[in-house]
């Protein structure tokens, strides 16, 4: 079932590499296969939009930056924004040379080695704390950024939790094994009410009970992006780590990459209780910024984020280099 869209930004309906095209920047597009077979396309900006490549023959290193988005989401929540205002390209134009990840099972990483997706196999995967369970990955990084962390649920609130607690029989009643959250009617519903100009405020209500309050903070004319580009979809199974009784320990105390660290004081997600039991275990905590009045949108498309939060992440990065 599909409904009839009225869409404002043309970007609602866009790619990741049409998006970066439709902005002026050049990309690359890689695919990366990981241990498990499966196949991740990794999107590369390496330089800012008014950027020359090279300084006469000689082609200058720069700082790498590498993005992972949150649960459900792409790599295109760092693109969904005007370029002064999306993570993406304002590291681009600060003069980073910038990398895009996806996730397991989002609308762009479908593809297997050897499972079909249509499978309950294909959908079968775990997440994993890599900073603590490989020492090698650590060490390829200079510094960690932390936007919201969840680390644990045990104080989450909103929406997630009922969906979190609702238990594993039935959490797969009503979703299945397979995937969630991608291209189901639940996607077009959002995207039914977010892409339509006259109901804009019904869309942010419906953001604001899962992800927090602070709709002060959203831009209501690029809710028709933001339903074309999120939710991107992920495994059912990934949803029933929130419900675990006993989720598996990661020794985060291992995880010695130095850290800065921002959260909200609004955040449902990583809510701040939880966020306070996280922070004595990073070992190598360089920095924290508390933001009051922040849900956990606000940190990739918050208005006020390139202020808040972006500006000190390009700060960062050029004290080391």
């Amino acid at each position: 079932m599909r409904w009839l869209l009225t869409t404002v930004n043309p970007e609602a309906n866009m790619n990741v590499s049409e998006i970066i095209s439709y902005w002026d920047y050049i990309y690359e597009e890689y695919e990366v296969v990981t241990q498990d077979g499966y196949i991740l396309p990794v999107y590369r900006i390496p330089q800012g939009k008014n950027e020359s490549s090279n300084l006469g023959n000689i082609t200058l290193p720069k700082p790498v930056v590498y993005l992972q988005h949150g649960w459900t989401l792409s790599a295109s929540i760092w693109l969904v924004n005007p370029p002064s205002s999306s993570l993406g390209f304002l590291l681009a134009d600060a003069g980073f040379d910038v990398w895009l990840g996806n996730s397991r099972g989002n609308t762009y990483a479908r593809k297997h080695a050897r499972l079909d997706p249509d499978s309950k196999e294909f959908w079968a995967f775990r997440a994993f704390g890599a900073f603590s369970t490989n020492p090698h990955l650590a060490q390829k990084i200079k510094k960690l950024f932390l936007l919201g962390p969840v680390a644990t649920v045990k104080y989450i609130s909103g929406l997630v939790r009922t969906i979190a607690y609702m238990g594993k029989t039935t959490t797969k009643i009503l979703f299945g094994e397979k995937d969630i959250f991608s291209s189901s009617d639940a996607k077009y519903f959002v995207e039914f009410l977010c892409q339509r100009k006259t109901i804009g405020s019904v869309c942010n209500n419906l953001l604001t009970l899962l992800f927090g309050y602070n709709p002060q903070n959203l831009n209501e004319s690029r809710f028709d992006v933001y339903a074309g580009q999120a939710p991107a979809g992920t495994s059912v199974q990934t949803m029933l780590h929130y419900s675990q009784p006993t989720p598996p320990l990661y020794k985060v105390k291992d995880m010695k990459v130095p850290t800065a660290m921002w959260s909200g004081g609004r955040d449902f997600l990583a809510d701040p209780i939880d966020v306070e039991k996280l922070k004595p275990n990073i070992s190598n905590l360089i920095y924290h910024k508390k933001i009051a009045d922040y849900s956990h949108l606000d940190f990739v498309i918050g208005l006020d984020a390139p202020k808040k939060v972006f500006n000190e992440i390009v700060t960062f990065i050029k004290e080391d280099n």
